[in-house]
């Protein structure tokens, strides 16, 4: 999309941007060093040169013989300063003008009305890079699995996994498979033949155990594609018996596993029984933050202890309360009144942070947590699922939400707003090449492009894409 589609402008910078070139590929007269060598081609080396006479003439002691001789000494002192002056200025002139224009800086608002901005560009380039590496692994008890491992690049044999191949299969379903050299049927397939044999899926490190995030997750992506609802409806029943507080209290005070679950079912099974449940779990999480007005807002626990407010966790519950209100409504029910209430106030909360410049203050910092529960077999050992989080992805799709951006509008908020979301969307940018993000090294040694952290990247520019969108502008 050209800007002129999206009708704003490019995201701020705190870097000035590039002198526009002057007409006819002439350089323009207007920058500081061609400034600099037309005053000291002219007034200046007059200036330097009546200077050093005026300063040698007061300074040449009495001794020298005769005021005359003092002239002359001074004067031609002040007639060499003027000609090294000017002889350096015409110097300078010279190779400013042998110099090659600068080509302008590419970017939004130096394209030509009607050209391509360089979003297409960025989402072919990432369906690009997904199709050559998709692994296709004959497996002798499942049959052929398509699909993606967690990470793209892999050392270990590229298997597919749940989790990957349900984030790429999202992917594929927002970029809209332009051609057939992938099928979203067989990603369908695979997803179907990764399930655990009791039902469920797991994370490649939670072992044989369904575990409600990732079934929720898979299911999400299954009914985005179309899976049967016949189908879907035993896993999303199973899932939803296994997530009680009894079997799970670890994910139950988990602000990451509650949001995860509530945005899969949502999307697998919209009136589903738990889906209350869960949401008036959500919403009971959130703390008041002295620091911000005593607004409400998310740690990374629903359940005392809850630990500080964050931004990544708030963004998180805003986006899964949003999209519960959409699909279970706000009107007539205490429960509900009190998540909106809830929601409005974590809304404000994000629009609130008093730290600038937004696309690098601490509200978009990563975060990684751990989840860790008992295992089952010994509870004595505990299974760790290490999550990481890309907090200006949630940012910004929480402030995209639509209750975001009703309450900015009612409010008054619309400036706060557009300021932490271009921020938000900077730090997006910021973090992909050519379509793909990269986690930096942190306790490890080298950079892993998680597939979860494309998917959310990308989501975050098509979201904001389609917000900026003018038709006619």
């Amino acid at each position: 999309m050209s800007q002129q589609q999206l009708g704003r402008g490019p995201l701020r910078s705190r870097r000035p941007g590039p002198t526009p070139p002057a007409p006819d590929g002439e350089r323009s007269d207007n920058s500081p060093p061609a400034r600099f060598v037309g005053w000291l081609g002219g007034l200046g080396a007059a200036a330097a040169g009546y200077g050093v006479f005026q300063f040698l003439f007061s300074v040449l002691p009495d001794s020298i013989d005769g005021a005359a001789a003092r002239y002359l000494i001074s004067g031609v002192s002040g007639l060499g300063t003027f000609v090294a002056a000017w002889l350096a200025a015409g110097l300078l002139r010279a190779r400013a003008a042998a110099a090659p224009a600068a080509a302008p800086v590419v970017g939004p608002a130096a394209m030509a009305p009607g050209a391509p901005g360089p979003l297409p560009r960025v989402f072919a380039a990432a369906y690009d890079t997904l199709v050559e590496q998709v692994s296709v692994v004959p497996d002798p008890e499942r049959g052929r699995l398509t699909g993606w491992p967690h990470s793209l690049g892999e050392d270990t044999p590229s298997r597919p996994t749940p989790v990957g191949t349900a984030y790429g299969l999202h992917i594929m379903l927002d970029l809209g498979v332009p051609e057939g050299r992938l099928s979203t049927g067989d990603l369908v397939d695979t997803l179907w033949r990764l399930r655990l044999p009791e039902g469920g899926w797991s994370a490649r490190s939670q072992g044989s155990e369904p575990r409600p995030e990732v079934t929720a997750l898979v299911l999400g992506a299954l009914a985005r594609a179309g899976a049967s609802a016949e189908l879907l409806a035993a896993e999303v029943d199973r899932c939803a018996n296994g997530f009680t507080r009894r079997l799970d209290r670890t994910g139950h005070e988990s602000t990451h596993v509650v949001t995860t679950v509530l945005r899969g079912l949502l999307r697998a099974a919209p009136r589903s029984d738990i889906l209350p449940v869960l949401r008036e779990a959500l919403a009971d999480g959130a703390i008041s933050d002295p620091r911000r007005d005593h607004l409400r807002a998310w740690g990374y626990r629903l359940q005392p202890p809850y630990g500080s407010p964050s931004p990544l966790h708030t963004a998180q519950a805003v986006v899964a309360l949003d999209r519960a209100a959409r699909a279970l409504g706000e009107e007539g029910d205490a429960r509900a009144a009190r998540a909106r209430a809830a929601r409005e106030d974590g809304i404000r909360w994000l629009l609130s942070c008093p730290d600038a410049p937004h696309d690098t203050c601490p509200d978009l910092a990563n975060l990684h947590e751990e989840v860790r529960r008992p295992r089952t077999d010994d509870p004595t050992r505990h299974e760790v699922l290490n999550v990481r989080h890309f907090t200006a992805s949630w940012l910004a799709r929480a402030l995209l939400s639509p209750g975001a951006l009703e309450i900015a509008r009612a409010e008054g908020l619309q400036d706060e707003l557009r300021v932490r979301l271009e921020g938000a969307m900077a730090a997006v940018w910021a973090g992909q090449t050519d379509g793909i993000w990269r986690w930096g090294p942190g306790e490890s040694t080298e950079e892993r492009r998680p597939m979860w952290m494309t998917y959310q990247g990308l989501s975050a520019l098509r979201a904001h894409a389609v917000w900026m969108y003018q038709p006619g502008g």
